[in-house]
């Protein structure tokens, strides 16, 4: 693997497109899987101007389609239009959040439909994360409503996305198990008016956690974790209430169907399965971008509406630090960003 910066040169913006100086652009877990992939971080080191850190073998195969490609970085950002097509003149000035890789640079030549034009003095660091997190927080609400659940299980949920989250099912009157790692966190999202809050790291966790499910009712899982036993712990939780009441054995478990997703990779160890939980069960993979594809049209943009006019309440990130462009290639400042614990988010500001 070898990550550096590179010099590329833009046409003049055409037909749809906008030039925009990229001002802010935070790191999320979805960037470093480009950025690092499986790459054994222990051989990170310094190559000039480049960072580089071998591949283990037994990864290479899965990786083989990405072999010689240079593959820019960066999902989202916001910045300033500095040049328009000649359709779209009257973005020139405009600060804009926006969508469509490519952001960890100074200028990104863009469609003019992957921009959000901000409020009035809005700043690019509050533009810079409008997209990823926050969809993804308000696709959890409308895959659990498209899916005929009515509360949700969320873990780790002491992280940006995890606090939008609180505050949406709060405002929503949505049943929501946060899934924290910390006393010092229950208190955060408690603090935010999170009503269910379990710490994965008391002694108690597994009994808190069946109790939160047994008075939310949630059938419906979200675990960015990923590698261990959360998801296994949540689906034998989700049984353990659901068979409660049964007036008889039954060998296959409840009826009560109950789905998990994983949606990221904090943990890229194996997903451990412990067949406590039935056969009313499934486990799947959640996307933010083939979510949306999924989702009536009129909910997306219902979504992305409410992210507009909630964006300095419901959905403000908020930054551990704030990185310039050629510090992103620090080896003391990936050790930081890579870390991707709970509740800190760097920021690139180009």
């Amino acid at each position: 693997m070898r990550l550096n910066l590179e010099k590329v040169s833009l046409p003049e913006p055409g037909p749809g497109q906008v030039l925009v100086r990229v001002e802010a652009a935070p790191i999320n877990p979805s960037d470093l899987g480009l950025m690092f992939g499986p790459a054994d971080m222990s051989t990170l080191a310094r190559d000039g101007d480049a960072l580089t850190a071998r591949i283990p073998d037994a990864a290479m195969a899965s990786l083989k389609p990405r072999l010689g490609q240079s593959m820019p970085v960066g999902n989202e950002g916001a910045g300033t239009v500095i040049a328009a097509g000649p359709d779209q003149q009257g973005m020139m000035g405009k600060r804009v959040a926006m969508l469509g890789g490519a952001m960890y640079a100074r200028l990104r030549l863009i469609a003019a439909a992957e921009c959000m034009v901000l409020p009035e003095g809005a700043t690019a660091e509050q533009g810079a994360a409008l997209y990823v997190n926050p969809l993804t927080a308000l696709g959890f609400v409308e895959t659990m409503r498209a899916e005929g659940h009515k509360a949700i299980v969320h873990a780790p949920a002491a992280s940006n996305l995890g606090q939008m989250l609180v505050k949406i099912c709060k405002a929503d009157g949505i049943g929501l198990v946060n899934i924290v790692r910390s006393p010092r966190q229950m208190e955060l999202l408690r603090g935010l008016g999170a009503t269910h809050v379990v710490d994965s790291s008391s002694d108690t966790f597994r009994s808190d956690l069946t109790e939160a499910i047994a008075e939310t009712g949630a059938t419906l899982a979200f675990d960015a974790i990923g590698g261990g036993e959360t998801t296994s712990i949540i689906l034998n939780a989700m049984e353990t209430v659901a068979s409660r009441d049964a007036a008889a054995y039954d060998r296959y478990g409840s009826a009560s169907a109950k789905q998990a997703y994983i949606y990221g990779a904090l943990d890229t160890g194996p997903t451990i399965l412990r067949r406590g939980f039935g056969f009313s069960w499934n486990i799947g993979g959640w996307l933010l971008f083939r979510a949306l594809q999924r989702l009536d049209p009129a909910a997306v943009q219902r979504m992305r509406k409410r992210v507009a006019d909630e964006m300095t309440t419901t959905f403000a990130s908020h930054y551990t630090a704030r990185i310039p462009l050629e510090q992103v290639l620090e080896p003391e400042t990936v050790a930081a960003y890579v870390r991707k614990s709970t509740g800190e988010k760097y920021l690139i500001t180009p």
